[in-house]
């Protein structure tokens, strides 16, 4: 029994965990029955969600707080004094105004994450240039010198290239030791999104890296009504055995084409592991057994940049760099591309946002001190 005055921490606890527990279980539930039943919804930044992992700190962070307000009460006076001398201390409301702010910052989370239910048809205008995407596929890109891995950087930089297109065009080309289109130029950006899922080294039968036969595949995609403005960017670790990506480049810039490379990988390297059904067995090793380790080539994509009279940038677990890429692309000129209708998704974030600022606004409001009713007087 708690002493008058002071906070019931046992019965605020348990209250406040089994809420936890409780709003968790839910939360899972409905990840995972959406995931299954529903796959019209998905969520388009789903890396916003490990934000949802404060609110368990947030808990402790407030029933060490409710500890120590009770701490201090009964260093500042006796047990007896305690009550009269802090009058109105409410504990089941300083659960409910706490409960209410920590499930708003959930919902806040969520609605920040970007959740979409359905589709509808968009027509859009596009005005802008014309943008070749040559992706690095090879066994290299699988080395986790950056996390989680290169591959997956270049998935992140791609995806944030076709966000921020808007109006332009993109194109897809793969390439390992050898270089395939991937997807032709088209102002569908859904379509590119697609992609995304099947990005693996099995794209390409041929391993190495033929980052020139990926730029003269590129160039090649380029058709008679193409825009003013083109480009081509080249997502790669650099290391190009096989050809010559500099006088690639040279002869794209010679067409009017503008060469830029994001490098993706560390000047010191790392292994490339081998995985079977997504557990990793070893590391790849070269014909006299030694283990192989996939370096960056900043050299090569500066040089073949520059030849191509476009731009180099290293991508990193933080930044894939793609921004300042996309900032050069706008300074070109922007052609009238047509008119365009693709599906695109509905955001359903309004709903999130609405209950977190309820629940935010309705724990503002609420008080901790034990409402003077007049029969309690």
């Amino acid at each position: 029994m708690s002493t008058p005055g002071t906070y019931r921490t046992g019965p605020m606890a348990a209250a406040v965990l089994t809420t936890e527990a409780l709003a968790w279980a839910v939360g899972l539930l409905f990840w995972f029955t959406s995931a299954r039943y529903l796959p019209q919804f998905r969520v388009q930044r789903p890396e916003v969600l490990w934000a949802l992992l404060a609110g368990p700190l947030l808990v402790l962070v407030y029933l060490l707080a409710v500890g120590l307000k009770n701490r201090a009460l009964n260093r500042f006076s006796s047990s007896n004094l305690v009550g009269a001398m802090v009058p109105g201390i409410s504990s089941w409301r300083s659960t409910v105004k706490f409960l209410l702010l920590r499930h708003g910052f959930s919902f806040a989370v969520f609605a920040l994450a970007g959740p979409q239910m359905g589709t509808r048809l968009e027509e859009v205008t596009a005005k802008g240039v014309d943008v070749v995407v040559a992706l690095d596929v090879s066994n290299s890109m699988l080395a986790e010198d950056i996390r989680p891995d290169r591959m997956e950087v270049a998935k992140r930089a791609l995806t944030e290239l076709i966000d921020r297109m808007s109006g332009d065009r993109l194109g897809i080309v793969v390439f390992a030791g050898e270089a395939y289109t991937q997807m032709p130029i088209t102002a569908d950006r859904s379509a590119a999104k697609i992609f995304l899922n099947s990005i693996s080294p099995d794209l390409v039968r041929t391993q190495g890296t033929a980052i020139g036969a990926a730029i003269e595949q590129a160039r090649k995609s380029f058709g008679s009504d193409a825009a003013k403005g083109k480009a081509i960017i080249v997502i790669s670790d650099g290391e190009s055995f096989d050809d010559d990506p500099v006088e690639a480049a040279r002869r794209a810039a010679a067409d009017g084409i503008i060469v830029n490379t994001v490098g993706l990988g560390t000047t010191q390297g790392a292994p490339i592991p081998i995985r079977l059904a997504g557990r990793m067995v070893g590391f790849k090793k070269d014909k006299d057994g030694q283990t192989v380790i996939a370096k960056l080539d900043p050299d090569v994509l500066m040089r073949t940049a520059e030849a191509g009279k476009g731009e180099y940038v290293q991508a990193t677990a933080g930044s894939t760099g793609i921004g300042t890429l996309v900032a050069n692309l706008r300074r070109m000129d922007q052609t009238n591309l047509g008119s365009f209708v693709y599906a695109g998704h509905e955001d359903r974030y309004q709903y999130f946002l609405a209950m977190a600022c309820a629940l935010v606004l309705i724990g503002l409001l609420a008080g901790e001190r034990k409402l003077k009713l007049p029969w309690n007087a």
